[in-house]
């Protein structure tokens, strides 16, 4: 499995087994910081919108609409994930 942190080192361990409820910052950086952003509803002074945040959780962008949010995603060649 090749997992690159944003850096672009490598740091998984083969055997090592992440419990994804209980996952680190730091673990969810490393599982894709480059390749998955999020979805995320939030209420901004103008309305509802939808913030796509950074695997790590750095905000990037807001869009008026979820399909908007994931296309631009898409469009960066990474993949979208819905959190709500």
């Amino acid at each position: 499995m090749n997992v690159k942190t944003h850096d672009g080192s490598a740091n998984f361990v083969p055997g090592t087994v992440i419990d994804i409820h209980h996952i680190t910052v730091a673990q969810l950086a490393a599982l894709g910081m480059e390749e998955i952003a999020f979805v995320k509803p939030v209420m901004t002074e103008t309305g509802p919108a939808f913030a796509i945040h950074a695997a790590d959780g750095t905000p990037m962008a807001l869009a008026s609409d979820a399909t908007l949010a994931a296309a631009a995603i898409i469009q960066n060649d990474m993949v979208p994930s819905l959190v709500h």
